[in-house]
């Protein structure tokens, strides 16, 4: 099945149509059949079926529109996350100048971040401990807590594939300005995450979800 880098195809499984927002997209899901979909180049593969999981309770959804730094965003795809603590979404934003970046979304608190790429010897999250400090881009972080998290479901479009639903350990930073950071063990090595906690309103996002009690 042959890919275009933006526009619409066909799902390898059911035929139904495809939709391509983002051209760096590695994984998407069939909205009608549920298939997992993976990029090869210009061929689309199913690897997989994604499991019903529990509707969020956010108002946000794929194809709201905000900004962040003086940049437009479109929700593209959304990873949800679960840890011995409860859930949270993490939604994947295309930004206006080509590249990506993650909206979380965890009960009522909302952070902007976007990989800060370049910066090597990243620790592996599961070693670190709780208030080390460390220095990205000028900035000093100190770590205020690691998790163990598995994916617990997809939709959209993703940069990275998650089909094969490892547990994965992340380190979350945090310093007196509001600045945090993540360390995603998810790959090897580690990726690092950089942007800021966000008021809701200071995103300015069209095309929310509307339901009872919002």
């Amino acid at each position: 099945m042959t890919v275009p880098a933006t526009g619409s195809t066909a799902c390898p499984n059911c035929g139904a149509p495809v939709r391509f927002r983002w051209a760096q997209a590695v994984q998407t899901t069939c909205d009608f059949c549920k298939s997992l979909l993976v990029r090869h180049g210009l061929d689309l593969e199913k690897v997989g079926t994604q499991a019903e999981f529990p509707q969020t309770g956010s108002p946000i959804q794929l194809g709201v529109e905000g900004t962040w730094r003086q940049r437009n965003f479109m929700v593209v795809g959304r990873v949800s996350y679960q840890w011995q603590g409860g859930r949270w979404n993490e939604w994947h934003c295309r930004v206006s100048d080509g590249t990506s970046a993650w909206l979380s979304d965890a009960q009522l608190e909302y952070a902007m971040t976007a990989q800060l790429e370049g910066e090597r010897d990243l620790p592996n999250p599961q070693t670190l401990n709780v208030n080390k400090k460390f220095q990205w881009a000028g900035v000093t972080y100190r770590v205020a807590n690691i998790t163990a998290a598995v994916y617990i479901g997809t939709e959209g479009e993703l940069p990275f594939t998650t089909y094969d639903k490892a547990e994965y350990w992340f380190a979350d930073l945090q310093n007196s300005d509001g600045k945090l950071a993540t360390l995603d063990g998810s790959e090897s090595p580690p990726l690092l995450y950089v942007g800021e906690y966000v008021e809701f309103n200071d995103l300015a996002l069209k095309g929310l979800r509307e339901f009872e009690g919002w």
